[in-house]
Protein backbone atom coordinates (compact mmCIF):
# COMPACT_ATOMS: atom_id res chain seq x y z
CA UNK A 1 0.00 0.00 0.00
CA UNK A 2 1.31 3.51 -0.95
CA UNK A 3 2.64 5.44 1.73
CA UNK A 4 0.52 9.03 2.11
CA UNK A 5 1.26 12.57 3.74
CA UNK A 6 -0.86 15.33 3.61
CA UNK A 7 0.75 19.46 3.99
CA UNK A 8 -0.88 22.55 4.78
CA UNK A 9 0.08 25.11 3.62
CA UNK A 10 2.69 23.62 1.03
CA UNK A 11 3.01 26.80 -1.26
CA UNK A 12 6.05 28.45 0.89
CA UNK A 13 9.82 27.71 -0.58
CA UNK A 14 11.12 25.70 2.43
CA UNK A 15 8.18 23.25 2.87
CA UNK A 16 7.83 22.48 -0.82
CA UNK A 17 10.94 20.51 -0.05
CA UNK A 18 9.85 18.46 2.27
CA UNK A 19 6.96 17.57 -0.38
CA UNK A 20 9.80 16.73 -3.20
CA UNK A 21 10.89 15.04 -0.68
CA UNK A 22 8.38 12.49 0.22
CA UNK A 23 8.13 12.05 -3.65
CA UNK A 24 11.31 11.08 -4.23
CA UNK A 25 10.57 8.43 -1.59
CA UNK A 26 7.28 7.64 -3.23
CA UNK A 27 4.97 9.17 -0.92
CA UNK A 28 1.57 10.08 -2.36
CA UNK A 29 1.55 13.87 -1.27
CA UNK A 30 -1.39 15.47 -0.72
CA UNK A 31 -1.34 19.11 0.44
CA UNK A 32 -3.32 22.61 0.59
CA UNK A 33 -2.48 26.61 0.69
CA UNK A 34 -4.73 29.48 0.87
CA UNK A 35 -3.26 31.02 -2.68
CA UNK A 36 -2.22 29.60 -6.21
CA UNK A 37 1.47 30.83 -7.09
CA UNK A 38 3.72 29.27 -10.17
CA UNK A 39 5.58 27.31 -7.49
CA UNK A 40 2.49 25.16 -6.70
CA UNK A 41 1.20 25.01 -10.50
CA UNK A 42 4.81 23.56 -11.15
CA UNK A 43 4.45 21.34 -7.90
CA UNK A 44 0.90 20.08 -9.41
CA UNK A 45 3.10 18.60 -12.71
CA UNK A 46 4.99 16.91 -10.45
CA UNK A 47 2.41 14.64 -9.02
CA UNK A 48 1.32 16.46 -6.04
CA UNK A 49 -2.71 16.41 -5.26
CA UNK A 50 -3.58 19.85 -3.77
CA UNK A 51 -6.87 21.90 -3.15
CA UNK A 52 -6.61 25.80 -2.89
CA UNK A 53 -8.38 26.64 0.14
CA UNK A 54 -8.58 23.92 2.95
CA UNK A 55 -10.77 21.01 3.86
CA UNK A 56 -10.93 18.93 6.82
CA UNK A 57 -12.64 15.93 5.25
CA UNK A 58 -9.59 15.00 3.30
CA UNK A 59 -8.00 14.42 6.28
CA UNK A 60 -8.50 11.18 7.38
CA UNK A 61 -6.48 8.11 9.35
CA UNK A 62 -4.90 6.56 5.89
CA UNK A 63 -1.79 9.44 6.34
CA UNK A 64 1.32 8.65 7.79
CA UNK A 65 1.47 12.27 8.91
CA UNK A 66 0.57 15.59 8.52
CA UNK A 67 3.24 18.58 8.35
CA UNK A 68 2.54 22.05 8.22
CA UNK A 69 4.44 25.88 8.77
CA UNK A 70 4.62 27.30 11.28
CA UNK A 71 2.56 30.07 10.20
CA UNK A 72 -0.91 28.01 10.18
CA UNK A 73 -3.01 28.96 12.90
CA UNK A 74 -3.64 26.25 15.71
CA UNK A 75 -7.24 26.55 14.64
CA UNK A 76 -7.03 25.88 10.99
CA UNK A 77 -9.65 23.45 10.72
CA UNK A 78 -6.96 20.53 8.53
CA UNK A 79 -4.86 20.88 11.22
CA UNK A 80 -7.55 20.33 13.98
CA UNK A 81 -9.26 17.03 12.62
CA UNK A 82 -5.61 15.70 12.43
CA UNK A 83 -5.35 16.55 16.02
CA UNK A 84 -8.08 14.43 16.46
CA UNK A 85 -7.54 11.35 14.87
CA UNK A 86 -4.35 11.35 16.85
CA UNK A 87 -2.03 11.60 13.72
CA UNK A 88 1.84 12.16 13.86
CA UNK A 89 2.08 16.26 12.89
CA UNK A 90 5.32 17.74 12.20
CA UNK A 91 6.37 21.14 11.62
CA UNK A 92 8.36 22.18 9.01
CA UNK A 93 11.71 22.29 11.28
CA UNK A 94 10.76 18.94 12.77
CA UNK A 95 10.00 17.34 9.46
CA UNK A 96 13.26 18.41 7.77
CA UNK A 97 15.21 17.23 11.30
CA UNK A 98 13.84 14.24 10.72
CA UNK A 99 14.80 13.82 7.10
CA UNK A 100 18.07 15.34 7.57
CA UNK A 101 19.76 14.68 11.02
CA UNK A 102 20.73 11.02 10.26
CA UNK A 103 22.95 12.41 7.09
CA UNK A 104 25.84 13.91 7.72
CA UNK A 105 24.43 17.56 8.00
CA UNK A 106 26.00 21.18 7.09
CA UNK A 107 23.74 23.53 8.69
CA UNK A 108 23.78 27.42 7.29
CA UNK A 109 22.50 29.67 9.97
CA UNK A 110 22.65 33.41 10.22
CA UNK A 111 20.25 36.42 9.28
CA UNK A 112 21.29 37.19 5.69
CA UNK A 113 22.46 35.71 2.33
CA UNK A 114 21.65 31.94 3.83
CA UNK A 115 20.03 30.95 0.25
CA UNK A 116 23.02 32.04 -1.65
CA UNK A 117 25.93 30.17 0.18
CA UNK A 118 23.72 27.30 1.00
CA UNK A 119 23.28 27.09 -3.08
CA UNK A 120 26.76 27.74 -3.62
CA UNK A 121 27.60 24.71 -1.09
CA UNK A 122 25.47 22.34 -2.53
CA UNK A 123 26.27 22.78 -5.92
CA UNK A 124 30.38 22.23 -4.82
CA UNK A 125 29.67 19.03 -3.62
CA UNK A 126 26.77 17.87 -6.17
CA UNK A 127 29.49 18.06 -8.55
CA UNK A 128 32.05 16.47 -6.62
CA UNK A 129 32.53 12.65 -5.97
CA UNK A 130 30.33 13.03 -2.30
CA UNK A 131 27.39 13.95 -3.92
CA UNK A 132 24.20 15.86 -1.77
CA UNK A 133 21.04 16.37 -0.87
CA UNK A 134 19.67 19.77 -0.45
CA UNK A 135 16.97 21.81 0.93
CA UNK A 136 17.13 24.90 -0.45
CA UNK A 137 15.03 28.42 0.24
CA UNK A 138 15.24 29.53 -3.40
CA UNK A 139 15.14 27.93 -7.24
CA UNK A 140 18.53 26.80 -8.66
CA UNK A 141 18.65 25.66 -12.65
CA UNK A 142 21.55 23.08 -11.09
CA UNK A 143 18.27 21.06 -9.45
CA UNK A 144 16.81 21.35 -12.60
CA UNK A 145 14.49 24.71 -11.30
CA UNK A 146 13.54 23.34 -8.48
CA UNK A 147 14.85 24.00 -4.56
CA UNK A 148 15.75 20.49 -3.50
CA UNK A 149 17.76 17.67 -4.52
CA UNK A 150 18.19 13.84 -3.22
CA UNK A 151 20.48 11.24 -3.89
CA UNK A 152 22.17 8.37 -2.40
CA UNK A 153 24.71 10.82 -1.04
CA UNK A 154 25.46 10.77 2.84
CA UNK A 155 26.00 14.35 3.11
CA UNK A 156 22.92 16.48 3.18
CA UNK A 157 23.10 20.38 2.87
CA UNK A 158 20.04 22.78 4.34
CA UNK A 159 19.37 26.76 5.06
CA UNK A 160 18.68 26.45 9.13
CA UNK A 161 16.25 29.24 10.05
CA UNK A 162 16.27 30.76 13.48
CA UNK A 163 12.81 32.31 13.72
CA UNK A 164 11.41 30.57 16.66
CA UNK A 165 14.58 28.84 17.53
CA UNK A 166 13.28 25.85 15.00
CA UNK A 167 17.23 25.51 13.72
CA UNK A 168 17.69 23.72 17.38
CA UNK A 169 16.14 20.88 16.28
CA UNK A 170 18.74 19.98 13.61
CA UNK A 171 22.26 18.18 14.45
CA UNK A 172 25.12 19.14 12.27
CA UNK A 173 28.72 18.39 11.14
CA UNK A 174 29.14 21.95 10.04
CA UNK A 175 27.85 24.95 11.11
CA UNK A 176 28.18 28.11 9.21
CA UNK A 177 27.20 31.33 10.90
CA UNK A 178 28.88 34.49 9.18
CA UNK A 179 26.62 37.44 10.31
CA UNK A 180 24.12 38.20 13.11
CA UNK A 181 21.77 40.84 12.80
CA UNK A 182 19.10 41.49 14.81
CA UNK A 183 15.62 40.40 12.92
CA UNK A 184 12.12 38.55 13.93
CA UNK A 185 11.41 40.81 16.45
CA UNK A 186 7.64 39.25 17.17
CA UNK A 187 9.63 36.09 18.46
CA UNK A 188 12.70 37.52 19.89
CA UNK A 189 12.97 40.43 22.20
CA UNK A 190 16.41 41.99 21.64
CA UNK A 191 19.69 41.49 20.52
CA UNK A 192 20.51 39.65 23.62
CA UNK A 193 17.74 37.16 23.36
CA UNK A 194 18.30 36.93 19.44
CA UNK A 195 22.30 36.13 19.65
CA UNK A 196 21.25 33.71 22.64
CA UNK A 197 19.53 31.37 20.07
CA UNK A 198 22.91 31.05 18.06
CA UNK A 199 24.65 30.53 21.31
CA UNK A 200 22.30 27.64 21.43
CA UNK A 201 23.17 26.03 18.11
CA UNK A 202 26.76 25.55 18.98
CA UNK A 203 25.78 22.77 21.44
CA UNK A 204 24.34 21.19 18.49
CA UNK A 205 27.24 20.79 16.39
CA UNK A 206 28.51 16.73 16.61
CA UNK A 207 31.34 16.67 18.49
CA UNK A 208 34.83 17.14 17.01
CA UNK A 209 33.41 18.89 13.84
CA UNK A 210 33.27 22.62 12.79
CA UNK A 211 31.70 25.96 13.59
CA UNK A 212 32.53 28.31 10.80
CA UNK A 213 32.77 32.18 11.96
CA UNK A 214 32.57 35.27 10.60
CA UNK A 215 35.34 37.16 12.77
CA UNK A 216 34.61 40.36 11.02
CA UNK A 217 31.01 40.40 12.49
CA UNK A 218 31.53 41.17 16.53
CA UNK A 219 27.84 39.57 17.00
CA UNK A 220 28.80 36.11 15.13
CA UNK A 221 32.70 36.27 16.97
CA UNK A 222 30.60 36.09 20.25
CA UNK A 223 30.26 32.26 20.17
CA UNK A 224 33.82 31.32 19.58
CA UNK A 225 34.90 29.02 21.68
CA UNK A 226 31.74 28.37 23.73
CA UNK A 227 33.09 24.40 22.94
CA UNK A 228 36.45 22.99 23.34
CA UNK A 229 35.32 19.18 21.85
CA UNK A 230 34.42 20.93 18.64
CA UNK A 231 36.83 22.68 15.49
CA UNK A 232 36.28 26.42 15.18
CA UNK A 233 37.48 28.28 11.46
CA UNK A 234 37.30 32.03 11.50
CA UNK A 235 36.42 33.58 8.37
CA UNK A 236 38.52 36.94 7.29
CA UNK A 237 38.34 38.64 3.72
CA UNK A 238 40.96 36.86 2.05
CA UNK A 239 41.74 34.16 4.59
CA UNK A 240 40.79 31.93 7.40
CA UNK A 241 42.31 30.68 10.61
CA UNK A 242 41.23 27.16 11.30
CA UNK A 243 41.80 26.13 15.44
CA UNK A 244 41.61 22.33 16.11
CA UNK A 245 40.31 21.23 19.66
CA UNK A 246 43.87 20.65 21.06
CA UNK A 247 44.27 24.60 20.21
CA UNK A 248 46.44 24.48 17.15
CA UNK A 249 45.74 26.84 14.71
CA UNK A 250 47.00 27.05 10.68
CA UNK A 251 45.71 29.63 8.12
CA UNK A 252 44.15 28.80 5.28
CA UNK A 253 44.11 31.32 2.11
CA UNK A 254 41.40 31.80 0.09
CA UNK A 255 42.49 31.12 -3.62
CA UNK A 256 41.54 32.91 -6.62
CA UNK A 257 37.95 32.51 -7.45
CA UNK A 258 36.91 34.29 -10.69
CA UNK A 259 32.92 34.62 -10.01
CA UNK A 260 30.52 35.24 -12.83
CA UNK A 261 28.60 37.33 -10.05
CA UNK A 262 30.61 39.98 -9.29
CA UNK A 263 29.32 41.33 -5.91
CA UNK A 264 31.97 41.21 -3.09
CA UNK A 265 29.71 39.91 -0.41
CA UNK A 266 28.89 36.83 -2.95
CA UNK A 267 32.57 36.15 -2.86
CA UNK A 268 32.71 36.09 0.69
CA UNK A 269 29.55 33.30 0.61
CA UNK A 270 32.16 31.55 -2.22
CA UNK A 271 34.89 31.62 0.86
CA UNK A 272 32.55 30.41 3.16
CA UNK A 273 31.22 27.33 0.62
CA UNK A 274 34.90 26.72 0.12
CA UNK A 275 35.78 26.42 3.25
CA UNK A 276 33.21 23.94 3.72
CA UNK A 277 33.91 21.96 1.13
CA UNK A 278 38.10 22.21 1.49
CA UNK A 279 37.41 20.73 5.35
CA UNK A 280 35.69 17.33 3.86
CA UNK A 281 38.52 16.64 1.62
CA UNK A 282 37.07 18.26 -2.34
CA UNK A 283 40.11 18.92 -4.62
CA UNK A 284 41.03 22.50 -4.82
CA UNK A 285 40.53 22.94 -8.41
CA UNK A 286 37.11 20.72 -8.24
CA UNK A 287 35.57 23.66 -5.75
CA UNK A 288 36.77 26.53 -7.46
CA UNK A 289 35.63 24.71 -11.14
CA UNK A 290 32.05 24.77 -9.48
CA UNK A 291 31.80 28.10 -7.60
CA UNK A 292 33.13 29.81 -11.05
CA UNK A 293 30.12 28.45 -13.15
CA UNK A 294 27.48 30.11 -10.63
CA UNK A 295 25.35 32.14 -12.33
CA UNK A 296 22.14 32.42 -11.22
CA UNK A 297 19.61 32.02 -8.33
CA UNK A 298 15.92 32.98 -8.36
CA UNK A 299 14.99 36.03 -6.32
CA UNK A 300 18.85 37.03 -5.56
CA UNK A 301 19.44 39.83 -7.31
CA UNK A 302 18.02 37.84 -10.31
CA UNK A 303 18.03 39.59 -13.76
CA UNK A 304 14.63 39.01 -15.34
CA UNK A 305 14.72 40.12 -18.72
CA UNK A 306 14.86 43.38 -20.18
CA UNK A 307 11.75 45.34 -20.27
CA UNK A 308 9.69 46.53 -23.85
CA UNK A 309 11.27 49.93 -22.92
CA UNK A 310 15.11 48.80 -22.07
CA UNK A 311 15.27 48.59 -18.58
CA UNK A 312 16.39 45.77 -16.85
CA UNK A 313 13.96 44.23 -14.84
CA UNK A 314 15.10 42.54 -11.60
CA UNK A 315 13.89 40.85 -8.46
CA UNK A 316 15.74 40.20 -5.18
CA UNK A 317 14.12 38.86 -2.02
CA UNK A 318 15.75 40.59 0.61
CA UNK A 319 13.86 42.28 2.90
CA UNK A 320 16.26 43.14 6.17
CA UNK A 321 17.33 46.89 5.96
CA UNK A 322 21.13 45.39 6.09
CA UNK A 323 20.11 43.63 2.73
CA UNK A 324 18.55 46.06 0.85
CA UNK A 325 21.33 48.50 1.47
CA UNK A 326 24.27 45.92 0.55
CA UNK A 327 22.31 45.08 -2.44
CA UNK A 328 21.70 48.52 -3.64
CA UNK A 329 25.32 49.72 -3.38
CA UNK A 330 26.47 46.61 -5.10
CA UNK A 331 23.82 47.14 -8.04
CA UNK A 332 25.31 51.11 -8.35
CA UNK A 333 28.82 50.02 -8.12
CA UNK A 334 28.16 47.39 -10.87
CA UNK A 335 26.17 50.18 -12.88
CA UNK A 336 26.79 53.55 -12.47
CA UNK A 337 25.42 54.47 -15.38
CA UNK A 338 22.04 53.05 -14.79
CA UNK A 339 19.67 54.88 -12.53
CA UNK A 340 17.62 52.45 -9.97
CA UNK A 341 14.08 52.09 -9.41
CA UNK A 342 13.28 50.03 -6.51
CA UNK A 343 10.16 48.62 -5.37
CA UNK A 344 10.42 47.91 -2.19
CA UNK A 345 7.15 45.41 -0.18
CA UNK A 346 8.19 45.42 3.76
CA UNK A 347 7.39 42.05 4.91
CA UNK A 348 5.30 41.94 8.71
CA UNK A 349 4.09 45.05 10.30
CA UNK A 350 5.96 44.15 12.97
CA UNK A 351 9.56 43.92 11.11
CA UNK A 352 8.74 47.23 9.74
CA UNK A 353 8.39 49.08 12.91
CA UNK A 354 11.12 47.28 14.98
CA UNK A 355 13.06 48.05 12.21
CA UNK A 356 12.56 51.20 11.20
CA UNK A 357 15.37 53.18 12.29
CA UNK A 358 17.26 51.25 10.12
CA UNK A 359 14.81 51.45 7.35
CA UNK A 360 15.34 55.53 7.07
CA UNK A 361 18.52 55.45 5.47
CA UNK A 362 18.64 51.92 3.83
CA UNK A 363 17.50 53.05 0.45
CA UNK A 364 20.58 55.95 -0.39
CA UNK A 365 21.40 54.51 -3.40
CA UNK A 366 18.27 54.02 -5.34
CA UNK A 367 17.36 56.93 -7.55
CA UNK A 368 13.43 56.24 -7.33
CA UNK A 369 11.79 54.53 -4.38
CA UNK A 370 7.72 52.94 -4.36
CA UNK A 371 6.52 51.69 -1.58
CA UNK A 372 2.97 49.51 -2.57
CA UNK A 373 1.68 48.35 0.62
CA UNK A 374 3.09 46.14 3.54
CA UNK A 375 2.74 42.40 3.38
CA UNK A 376 0.87 41.06 6.56
CA UNK A 377 2.15 37.65 7.85
CA UNK A 378 1.83 36.95 11.38
CA UNK A 379 0.52 40.58 12.29
CA UNK A 380 -1.63 41.37 14.81
CA UNK A 381 -4.27 44.61 15.27
CA UNK A 382 -1.24 46.08 17.79
CA UNK A 383 1.04 45.70 15.04
CA UNK A 384 -0.89 47.48 12.33
CA UNK A 385 -1.66 50.67 14.19
CA UNK A 386 1.97 51.20 14.68
CA UNK A 387 3.13 50.98 11.19
CA UNK A 388 1.27 51.69 7.88
CA UNK A 389 3.00 52.30 4.20
CA UNK A 390 2.22 55.82 4.39
CA UNK A 391 3.64 56.58 7.82
CA UNK A 392 7.21 54.60 6.50
CA UNK A 393 7.51 56.46 3.30
CA UNK A 394 7.49 59.64 5.95
CA UNK A 395 10.14 58.24 7.70
CA UNK A 396 12.62 57.17 5.40
CA UNK A 397 15.27 59.53 4.12
CA UNK A 398 14.99 59.80 0.11
CA UNK A 399 14.30 62.84 -2.07
CA UNK A 400 12.07 60.46 -4.79
CA UNK A 401 9.65 58.41 -2.51
CA UNK A 402 5.82 57.09 -3.44
CA UNK A 403 3.28 55.25 -1.53
CA UNK A 404 1.25 53.74 -4.44
CA UNK A 405 -1.02 52.14 -2.09
CA UNK A 406 -1.73 48.68 -3.93
CA UNK A 407 -0.58 46.09 -6.84
CA UNK A 408 -2.88 47.33 -9.35
CA UNK A 409 -1.62 50.66 -9.06
CA UNK A 410 1.62 50.03 -8.75
CA UNK A 411 1.55 48.10 -12.35
CA UNK A 412 -0.28 50.65 -13.94
CA UNK A 413 1.64 53.40 -12.49
CA UNK A 414 4.91 51.06 -13.61
CA UNK A 415 3.58 50.57 -16.95
CA UNK A 416 3.43 54.15 -17.43
CA UNK A 417 6.26 55.09 -16.02
CA UNK A 418 8.40 52.41 -18.00
CA UNK A 419 7.00 54.07 -21.25
CA UNK A 420 8.60 57.60 -20.33
CA UNK A 421 11.91 56.18 -18.94
CA UNK A 422 15.02 53.78 -20.53
CA UNK A 423 18.17 52.53 -19.82
CA UNK A 424 17.31 52.19 -15.45
CA UNK A 425 17.56 49.08 -13.55
CA UNK A 426 13.85 48.29 -11.90
CA UNK A 427 14.24 46.25 -8.93
CA UNK A 428 11.58 44.49 -7.25
CA UNK A 429 12.40 43.72 -3.58
CA UNK A 430 10.65 42.30 -0.52
CA UNK A 431 9.83 38.83 0.33
CA UNK A 432 6.57 37.90 -0.90
CA UNK A 433 3.78 38.38 -3.59
CA UNK A 434 5.82 41.86 -5.00
CA UNK A 435 7.99 39.63 -7.15
CA UNK A 436 4.62 38.99 -8.95
CA UNK A 437 4.58 41.98 -10.80
CA UNK A 438 7.83 39.92 -12.66
CA UNK A 439 4.90 38.41 -14.92
CA UNK A 440 2.99 41.90 -15.67
CA UNK A 441 6.00 43.67 -16.87
CA UNK A 442 6.46 43.25 -20.38
CA UNK A 443 9.58 41.98 -21.72
CA UNK A 444 11.56 43.45 -24.81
Amino acid sequence: MTKKIYIIWIGWIGISAIARYYLHMWYEVFWSDMTNSELIEKLKKEWCDIIIWKDRNRITKDFEKIIYTEAVPENQEELQKAKELWLEIQTYPEALAKIANNKKLIAIAWTHWKSTTSSLTAITLKNSEFWVNAVIGTILKEFDWKNAHFSNSDYFVIEACEYKRSFLRYKPLIWAITNIDLDHLDYYKDLEDYISAFDDFINNIRVWWFAILNWNCPNSNKLSWKRKDINYIEIFDKYAVYTNTKQESEIITFPEINLKIPWEHILFDAHIAYIIAHMIWINDKEIIKSLEKYTWVWRRMEIIWETEWWNILMSDYGHHPTEISLTLKALKDQNPARPILAIFQPHQYSRTYELLEDFKTCFYDCDKLIIPNIYESRDTKENKEKINTQKLVDYIKHDNKLNWENFEKTLKEIEKWDKENSFWIILLQGAWNIDDLRHKIKTA
